[in-house]
């Protein structure tokens, strides 16, 4: 059967150039970057290359970008790590209500040490409401965490316009910024924006999985949250990957040099006009206007998603319903409950996320299955 992957903002299918690159680097690039030998300044020298291409995407100095293991290890090292560094300094964390779990667990566990933490509300189409973020703020916080893109929905945060609030109120704060969904999608300069931290994970951009870098200012201070062998000036301690190092720089270098997101685009939006035009009593979640082009989060009324999903998967079509992260939860969505959805609206969304190796077709056939199952779902669920 024919696979039909639409689950991309859960994960990508790696790029060859980035199969190509690991595969290389495992047999000719082994030795420990660490060593003082040829071969460890080999290795050494691959990573020194891609903090470079990292810099130059994101507008930073190759001084100010670590290797990490993901984005949820980048999140934990700006959070855990810039407040165990600077707690006699504030006493204040502002974040979302619709952040990765990655950030609202982190930012919750601080709540229990005596950080005061608020959480922004948002608007219906997902986007953080400036005015309940500035009145969130007060001269003791310390530390703002802000995702780019929203993971369920694909609501791009006004990231831009923040610092300018923060800076009224709060000067000396730093803003932290969840890029794991934005990078590659949406266009974010660190220092024109006024970024102190970023994420970012490999694995959402087509490149290696166990693999992500932090982006921190030079002056930002934080506490190491893995101890060990000082490795990245001993801010993330442990032997570099590089093998993924090279695999991440190879995804990122193919998805910057080849423009992709008016393709994505439109298959994103043919997918909702075709249902919005084929099935009824439908909601999209997700606002084609605010929106980064990878993600569609649609409710299906009167059939459960997990339902859905499984049908869609019986005919070779893969969806997801919501953060792959927390898919194993019994709780609604956080995201979808901050923008007002209704319980029975969170029980029957679905999140289609697309990418470049999508086609028109796929749209086509996955609509042509959406139409059969949800009569057939609601025909049965009726009786």
């Amino acid at each position: 059967m024919k696979e039909i992957y639409f689950d991309n903002a859960a994960t990508t299918k790696p790029y060859e150039s980035v199969c190509q690159a690991v595969s290389t680097a495992m047999r000719e690039n082994y030795a420990n970057p660490s060593s003082l030998h040829t071969l460890g300044m080999k290795a050494e020298k691959a990573v020194r290359g891609a903090r470079s291409v990292f810099a130059n995407c994101l507008g930073a100095d190759p001084s100010e970008i670590y290797f990490t293991s993901g984005g949820t290890e980048s999140d934990n090292i700006s959070i855990l790590g810039f407040a165990s560094a600077n707690k006699k300094r504030f006493s204040k964390i502002v974040t979302t209500k619709i952040e990765h779990d990655a950030v609202l667990e982190t930012a919750r566990f601080l709540g229990t040490t005596g950080f005061d933490v608020s959480y922004v509300n948002v608007l219906p189409n997902g986007v953080l409401d400036l005015e309940d973020f500035e009145r969130s703020l007060t001269p003791d916080t310390g530390l703002v965490s802000v995702m780019s893109v929203n993971n369920e929905v694909g609501a791009i945060q006004p990231i831009a316009s923040l610092k300018k609030i923060m800076k009224n109120i709060c000067p000396k704060a730093v803003l932290h910024v969840d890029h794991v969904q934005g990078f590659g999608k949406v266009n974010l300069n660190v220092k024109k924006c006024g970024i102190d931290l970023l994420s970012v994970s490999a694995h959402k951009i087509h490149g290696p999985k166990g693999i992500g870098l932090l982006y921190m200012r030079e002056g930002i201070h934080v506490s190491p949250i893995i101890h060990g062998g000082h490795q990245e000036k001993n801010i993330r301690s442990g032997t570099q990957s590089v093998y993924d190092i090279v695999g991440f720089r190879a995804a990122a270098e193919e998805n910057m040099n080849v423009p992709k997101n008016a393709l994505i685009t439109r298959l994103r939006d043919e997918m909702a006009h075709k249902i919005l035009n084929n099935i009824s009593d439908v909601t999209l979640n997700t606002s084609l206007e605010d929106s980064a082009p990878h993600v569609l989060n649609v409710s299906f009324e009167q059939i459960r998603s997990e339902v859905l999903l499984h049908c869609l998967e019986s005919n070779g079509i893969f969806v997801s319903t919501g953060s792959a992260c927390s898919s194993n939860k019994p709780e609604l969505s956080h995201t979808l409950l901050a923008m007002g959805r209704t319980n029975k609206q969170i029980d029957g969304a679905i999140r289609f996320s697309f990418s470049e190796f999508n086609t028109m077709d796929e749209v086509d056939e996955t609509i042509e299955v959406l139409i059969r199952e949800v009569a057939n779902l609601r025909k049965y669920i009726g009786r």
